[in-house]
C-alpha cells in the first residue's frame, strides 16, 4: 500500500454522558392490554395517548400521575388481573318507565352516568354517557334497537329495557333521566405481581425502581422484598420497589390506631430497597379528572426528574419539587395530620405533608423499610448506592478474563481498580457523592493463583442533607 495521509478517529473525547438508568422506572399494574414486555410511555404523550396504549386501567392512571410529576420515560408492564373488579347497583333517577342492567368485568374503577337527552323507547331515545363521574360526556347516542350498548374500553355492557306496558313504552326514557353506577378496579394477586417481576429479569434496559400499582398488604411487601433480593443478586439489577399502602376505608376509624397498626405491619419487612407510600390525596389528574389516589405515582415522577443524590422532599422553590394545591387539592384521609404523619415517618413509610409558610405539598421524607441501624434509610441513600453498583459493574465486566503480570499482582490490580473507579469520578464531579476511596485488598499474592479473584473495597462519602433547621433567636443588648 502506498503511503499517504491517514486519519484515525478518536471518539468519546467530549465526555458526553452514557445511559445510566437514572430516573427510569418500571410500572407493574392491571391493564386489559396484553404484552410480555414493557410498553414505553414518554412524558410528551398526552392523557388520550397513554390511555390508548395502556387501556382505561389502573396502570394508565398511575402512569399519568408520574408523567404529571415529571417522568420523561416509563416502562409499563401490563398484568391481566386474577381478581376481577365489581359492578355496583344501577340507580335510576327520573320518571321514565325504562330500566338498565350492566354486565361484564370492569377494567378500572369507573363512576358511570347515563343521561337521557331525547325521549322515547328503543331506537328513539338518546343518551350521553360519562365514565368519570360527569367530568366528560360522549356525544349523543341513539338507544340501539336491541337495547345493547358497549361502553368502549371499559369491559362493560349495558342493556336498556323499555317499560313493560305498551302505552308506556314511548316514555320509557325521558329527558334528564339518569342511570348511575360505579365499579371497582380489578386487582393483582401476589402471584400476579411476582410473575411480572420474573418478566423484568429478561428486560435489558437499565432502570432505577419498580412501582407496583395498586393498594397492597404486608404479605405482598414481604414477597416483593424477597423478589427484589433475587433481582439484585441473581439478575444483577439493583432496583428498589415502590409499593402503595391501602387507604383506611372506615371514615370513623381512629387514624392513630390505624397508624399504630401500620407501624406493626412495617416491622415485617426489613429491606433497604423496599419503599411503601402511605400518603393519599385528591388529585386533578393529567386527563383533568379529580380522583382520590395513592401518591406513589407522583413520587415516582419526582424520582424521574431528580439526580440520584437529591431528596424528592427538597423544599427549595426553584427546584420545583412541591405539588401545587391547584393540582393536589388536599391530603387524605381526613385527620391525616402532623401526628399521624410523624408516626408513619418514624415507622419508615414514604409520607407527604404541608409546611406553614409554603404554598405547596411536599414529600416529607422518602423513607425506606430499612433494618434498624441501616446506613440506607432514605431513597436518596439507596439511589446513590445502586447507581454505584450499576456503574462499577459495567467497568468491572471489562476486566473479566484479563491477564496480569504475576510478578506484580498488587500493582496490576491497583491499575485496574482505577479503571473500575472511573464512574465514581463522574459522580463526584456531578455532586452525587462527596468523595470516595478505592482499595485493592492486600494478600492477593497468596490466593490469586488459587481463586483468581480480584478483591476491591470502595468507600464513598455521600452528600449531606439538612433535615431540620434550628435557629437561636434573641435580642442583642445595647452596645453590642
Amino acid at each position: 500500500m502506498l503511503r499517504d495521509v491517514k486519519h484515525n478517529i478518536s471518539d468519546g473525547l467530549l465526555g458526553f454522558p452514557k445511559p445510566t438508568g437514572d430516573g427510569l422506572h418500571i410500572k407493574i399494574g392491571v391493564s386489559p392490554v396484553v404484552s410480555d414486555t414493557p410498553i414505553t410511555i414518554l412524558g410528551s404523550m398526552d392523557a388520550a395517548t397513554i390511555k390508548e396504549r395502556l387501556g382505561l386501567s389502573p396502570l394508565a392512571d398511575a402512569t399519568m400521575d408520574s408523567v404529571l410529576a415529571g417522568a420523561n420515560r416509563i416502562f409499563c408492564l401490563p398484568v391481566s388481573a386474577t381478581t376481577a373488579g365489581t359492578v355496583g347497583e344501577v340507580v335510576h333517577t327520573g320518571d321514565g318507565g325504562g330500566s338498565m342492567t350492566v354486565s361484564g368485568s370492569p377494567h378500572n374503577a369507573f363512576s358511570v352516568i347515563f343521561r337521557i337527552t331525547a325521549q322515547g323507547g328503543l331506537n328513539a331515545a338518546a343518551f350521553v354517557v360519562s365514565i368519570d363521574g360527569g367530568y366528560s360526556f360522549t356525544d349523543e347516542i341513539t338507544v340501539p334497537m336491541t337495547g345493547d350498548y358497549e361502553i368502549a374500553g371499559t369491559g362493560l355492557k349495558v342493556k336498556f329495557t323499555e317499560a313493560t306496558e305498551p302505552e308506556q313504552q314511548p316514555s320509557s326514557f325521558l329527558v334528564n333521566d339518569t342511570f348511575t353506577f360505579s365499579t371497582t378496579a380489578p386487582t393483582m394477586t401476589n402471584g400476579d405481581v411476582l410473575a411480572a417481576i420474573e418478566k423484568v429479569k429478561r428486560f435489558n434496559q437499565e432502570f432505577e425502581l419498580i412501582h407496583i400499582v395498586g393498594a397492597s398488604t404486608p404479605s405482598l411487601w414481604i414477597a416483593v422484598s424477597e423478589a427484589q433480593k433475587e433481582l439484585m443478586e441473581v439478575s444483577h439489577k439493583p432496583a428498589f420497589m415502590l409499593l402503595e399502602a391501602a387507604m383506611p376505608d372506615d371514615e370513623d376509624e381512629d387514624l392513630t390506631d390505624w397508624a399504630l397498626q401500620m407501624e406493626t405491619d412495617r416491622k415485617k419487612v426489613k429491606n433497604t430497597d423496599v419503599q411503601v407510600c402511605a400518603a393519599w390525596g385528591r388529585l386533578v389528574r393529567l386527563d383533568g379528572t379529580t380522583q382520590v389516589v395513592n401518591l406513589a405515582g407522583l413520587a415516582a415522577g419526582r424520582y424521574a426528574m431528580t439526580k440520584v443524590s437529591v431528596s424528592i422532599g427538597k423544599t427549595r422553590t426553584e427546584d420545583g419539587l412541591g405539588f401545587a394545591k391547584s393540582r393536589l387539592l388536599e391530603l387524605l384521609p381526613t385527620g391525616y395530620d402532623d401526628t399521624i404523619i410523624e408516626l408513619l415517618d418514624v415507622a419508615g413509610y414514604l409520607t407527604f405533608r404541608e409546611y406553614d409558610g409554603l404554598d405547596s405539598f411536599y414529600v416529607y421524607h422518602a423513607k425506606m423499610m430499612s433494618p434498624d441501624g441501616s446506613d440506607f434509610r432514605y431513597a436518596e441513600d439507596v439511589r446513590v448506592r445502586n447507581k454505584i453498583i450499576r456503574e462499577t459493574r459495567k467497568e468491572a465486566l471489562q476486566l473479566k478474563n484479563d491477564d496480569i503480570d504475576l510478578e506484580d499482582i498488587q500493582g496490576e490490580l491497583e491499575t485496574r481498580a482505577k479503571f473500575i473507579s472511573t464512574p465514581l469520578d463522574r459522580m463526584v464531579k456531578n455532586q452525587e457523592i462527596s468523595s470516595y476511596e478505592t482499595t485493592v485488598l492486600e494478600g492477593h499474592e497468596d490466593t490469586f493463583l488459587e481463586d483468581e479473584t480480584m478483591r476491591v473495597k470502595i468507600r464513598y462519602l455521600s452528600r449531606g442533607y439538612i433535615r431540620e433547621v434550628e435557629i437561636d433567636l434573641g435580642r442583642a443588648p445595647i452596645g453590642e
